[in-house]
């Protein structure tokens, strides 16, 4: 099973630069998208299932033009789960899960916290998002949780991280969280099999940041520890290039 995970950072905006021909090209069997900025009927969901999509699932935000996920998928899922059921996540359409194979997929798209009062939205979230997890895994034990997590957990996974450790993404307080959201029973897939530096999957548009690979490892392929003899591959896919974020890749043979 190949799932790719994408921040495309407006779907529209991707489709132009291409996003149709590299999703066919990459050939996953379930990608997750996150901050799709639209809702379902301001595409056209033909391109998706002429690309091999049939079965694709939006959730989108109250607010048009922001956040918003979705998940594509080539077999049809067992179940499609939209949102957590905690109304200030779901209305900026943060999470969308479908169960298939035996797995259950999740794209996740955490909110940023640019300024005091979203860091605090933030903060909430994670906390409420962690005991969320924690229940669900009591009934969905075989958990991949793709997308957006907007933390820096390492310095490894950051360009300066003595220069941004007061900054939104890398702050002491969201990296602790996301170290014990691993601890408590998943798999951060890529540094599973990849324990390299320079290995980021967004960059600034500002002061040619992409081309000088001055980046951030922000998307996450979090698989439960109950998949580990399962997992094949994990990659960044620095290649694809329509979004300042680039997809990332976590294969399982089930």
């Amino acid at each position: 099973m190949k799932i790719i995970s994408y921040n495309v950072n407006g779907i529209r905006a991707a489709i132009k630069k291409g996003f149709i021909e590299w999703l066919q090209q990459a050939n996953p069997d379930v990608i997750c998208l996150q901050e799709i900025k639209a809702n379902q009927e301001q595409l056209d969901l033909t391109l998706f299932e002429e690309a091999g999509y049939p079965f694709h699932y939006w959730y989108s935000a109250q607010k048009k033009g922001y956040s918003g996920v979705a998940v594509l998928s080539k077999k049809e899922p067992d179940q499609v789960t939209f949102g957590t059921g905690i109304d200030y996540m779901d209305h900026e359409g943060r999470n969308l899960r479908v169960d298939i194979n035996g797995v259950s997929v999740m794209s996740l798209y955490l909110p940023s916290g640019t300024n005091i009062d979203r860091l605090d939205h933030k903060l909430q979230y994670m906390a409420d998002f962690r005991d969320y997890i924690d229940e669900l895994k009591k009934n969905y034990p075989n958990l991949i949780i793709c997308g957006d997590y907007n933390i820096c957990h390492k310095a490894i996974d950051i360009h300066d991280p003595v220069r941004n450790k007061n900054v939104s993404g890398f702050l002491p307080v969201e990296r602790e969280w996301i170290g014990n959201f691993i601890d408590g029973g998943f798999i951060d897939s890529f540094r599973y099999f990849n324990q390299e530096p320079d290995n980021y999957s967004w960059w600034s548009y500002r002061a040619n940041a992409r081309a000088n690979n001055k980046g951030w490892r922000l998307d996450y392929g979090m698989v439960s520890e109950t998949l580990e003899d399962k997992l094949t591959r994990a990659a960044i896919l620095s290649e694809a290039k329509h979004s300042d974020h680039c997809p990332i890749l976590v294969e399982l043979d089930l």
